[in-house]
């Protein structure tokens, strides 16, 4: 209910309180008045009619006296004026008229105790006013009725019943109160407009500012109040329309900002100022997540921190992470840093060919993001597996670095979600712009870090990489409660040969044996030239079983593999020992030691063979390192 409806039935209840309130008194007024009045009339009546009787009694006309007494009834509203004797009288004088023999309860009552009763009745329709007034005999004044009534001081000789006719009195209470009536309701009226007139512009300007600040509330900040007067009202109009058009234009210019920071247009339909407050949101939380990612050690952590971001933000499970890699033969490949949060999982949602052919990547190929969710199709290589009947789309964002593309991050959803993550992509873009030149950072010092922690000869890693980042491989493995595999690898005669064919020879063995490693382990896998003839293999994410069975797939393809030197070709077995963390161990070094002593263990027993440690071939206090 409108603040005008509201005042108006306020005063129109007031009005129509004074009104019964002033209605009500008048009729109270005019009954009491009418009571008073009535009584004093037949009071004055009774009176006349004793001075009457007496006179006529002292004159010695008393037997006339039923004549005065019907003239007496003949006045204008006395409908009756009768005379009842007591039984004093009668016995002295005998008895009266008949009309002055009968006494009725009431007239009986006033004889009894000599007390005048008044009341109001009604008769045949009409109101009467009945009084019926006691004749006590007295000695005082004049004249002396004791001296004609053998009675005693205080003796009720009879009684006057006098009744007046309300009927006229009625009509002109009712009249006069109606006139009163009327007044008071012209006056009502006449208050409740000129109030109405005062406070209207009130309830106006109030409801104009309900309405505005609800636009407000939905970022509609151009809503004006129309200035209704001069007075205080109005000022408060003039200046909610000062801060309104302040507001605005504060607003649209922030908004404008923000949009060019996140590249996301306003729309007309939505709330611009929730938008603007999610948009800022966002642009506060990309910095924050700037400034948590450049304490990341490794790229592998930060694109595990945005994987989570993507899922618990954006609601995005399904999504890939590609890096370009340069290949054998110096051409760009991609390697699956991230597939749907599994780090190095296998490649899900693309041809799997894109790791070998990257330019098979349009994102990758173009450099621009590739939008398959308004252009499903666009990008052939994006082929997933609909297994469960879902029609999937993809987004990909290449991610620039050094000038070219140093990353692809690959979202994917479901076709009836796909304008949900529309609406989302320009936050994301505010992340991987503040993503972009910490992983660029991270790339260098990996790039100016891995030409020293690389074997020159081999181009594996070398073991001050594996005391390096040790600690990392382990809290990352602990985090995802998955175990370490660790191959600790030798060549069996190593020795001989550089004995017979010379270091050159033995040179190009180790790098012909590195290369058979590399093609026989995963990316995701760690590959390192511990020593000499020794080659460590750490198997993230492995079951021992199936790390054991990959052992033995090595054994063999080292035992069939044909060194290239120059009289000819020659073969060479490997022995190799299995330890696995935390299995064996909590602490990977010991675990490491473990993997060297069942290396041992396979050297004793033949060579060219896989020995799985077991708690037996530990001795205390052996330090093989």
């Amino acid at each position: 209910m409108s603040l005008n409806r509201k005042i108006t039935l306020l005063l129109g209840a007031f009005a129509l309180g004074i009104l019964v309130t002033v209605g009500a008194i008048s009729l109270y007024a005019f009954r009491s008045f009418s009571i008073v009045s009535s009584t004093a009339h037949v009071k004055t009546a009774a009176e006349i009619v004793r001075v009457y009787l007496t006179e006529s009694m002292i004159n010695g006309v008393i037997d006339k006296r039923e004549q005065g007494l019907n003239r007496l009834s003949e006045v204008y509203n006395l409908r009756t004026a009768r005379v009842v004797r007591s039984d004093f009288v009668n016995r002295q004088f005998g008895p009266g008229l008949s009309r002055e023999m009968v006494a009725d309860p009431i007239e009986a009552r006033v004889l009894a105790d000599g007390k005048a009763r008044f009341e109001v009745d009604e008769k045949d329709g009409a109101p009467l006013f009945r009084g019926t007034v006691p004749y006590i005999a007295s000695a005082r004044g004049e004249p002396n009725c004791l001296q004609c009534h053998a009675v005693e001081e205080g003796t009720v000789l009879g009684v006057v019943t006098i009744e007046l006719s309300l009927a006229d009195l009625r009509r002109r209470g009712a009249f006069e109160a109606l006139a009163v009536v009327l007044a008071v309701s012209l006056i009502s009226v006449l208050a409740i407009v000129w109030a109405r007139r005062l406070i209207l512009p009130v309830g106006d300007t109030a409801a104009a500012i309900g309405e505005v600040v609800q636009r407000a509330l939905q970022g509609d900040f151009k809503g004006r109040i129309s200035q209704r007067t001069r007075d205080d009202i109005g000022q408060i109009a003039a200046h909610m329309n000062r801060m309104l058009a302040f507001v605005d234009q504060g607003l649209s210019q922030i908004s404008e900002r923000v949009s060019q920071l996140t590249g996301r247009p306003p729309h007309c339909e939505e709330n611009q100022l929730q938008a603007t407050i999610d948009m800022v949101e966002n642009l506060t939380d990309a910095t924050r997540f700037k400034a948590t990612i450049e304490e990341d050690e490794a790229k592998t952590e930060i694109y595990e921190r945005f994987g989570r971001l993507l899922a618990e933000r954006f609601g995005v499970c399904e999504y890939s992470i590609y890096e370009v890699n340069a290949m054998d033969d110096g051409s760009p490949g991609l390697v699956t840093i991230a597939v749907d949060g599994v780090i190095g999982g296998a490649c899900r949602w693309c041809d799997p060919q894109i790791l070998l052919r990257s330019d098979l990547c349009r994102a990758r190929r173009s450099g621009h993001p590739v939008d398959g969710l308004l252009q499903p199709g666009i990008c052939l290589a994006f082929q997933p597996a609909e297994t469960d009947g879902v029609t999937r789309r993809h987004h990909c964002l290449p991610i620039i670095q050094s000038g070219t593309v140093g990353s692809v991050i690959q979202l994917v959803t479901s076709a009836a979600e796909a304008p949900l993550l529309q609406e989302r992509l320009a936050f994301l873009h505010v992340y991987l712009r503040e993503m972009a030149p910490v992983l660029e950072a991270k790339r260098l010092t990996e790039t100016l870090r891995d030409s020293s922690l690389r074997d020159a000869m081999t181009g594996l890693h070398n073991r001050r990489f594996l005391e390096e980042y040790i600690d990392t491989l382990v809290r990352s493995a602990r985090r995802r409660d998955s175990r370490l595999v660790l191959l600790m690898l030798d060549l069996d005669y190593f020795k001989m040969v550089n004995d017979t064919y010379g270091h050159d020879v033995g040179d190009t063995v180790l790098n012909g044996l590195a290369g058979v490693l590399q093609e026989s382990v995963r990316a995701s896998d760690i590959l390192v030239r511990f020593g000499g003839e020794e080659f460590l293999i750490v198997l993230q994410d492995a079951v021992p079983e199936d790390a054991v069975k990959v052992a033995e797939k090595i054994r063999h393809r080292v035992g069939e593999f044909k060194f290239q030197i120059a009289d000819g070709v020659l073969q060479k077995t490997i022995s190799i020992g299995v330890a696995v963390f935390p299995d064996d161990s909590e602490t990977f070094w010991q675990v490491l030691k473990y993997a060297d002593v069942a290396l041992y263990r396979a050297k004793e027993t033949g060579r060219d063979r896989v020995v799985r440690f077991t708690a037996d071939m530990w001795k205390p206090g052996t330090d093989l390192f």
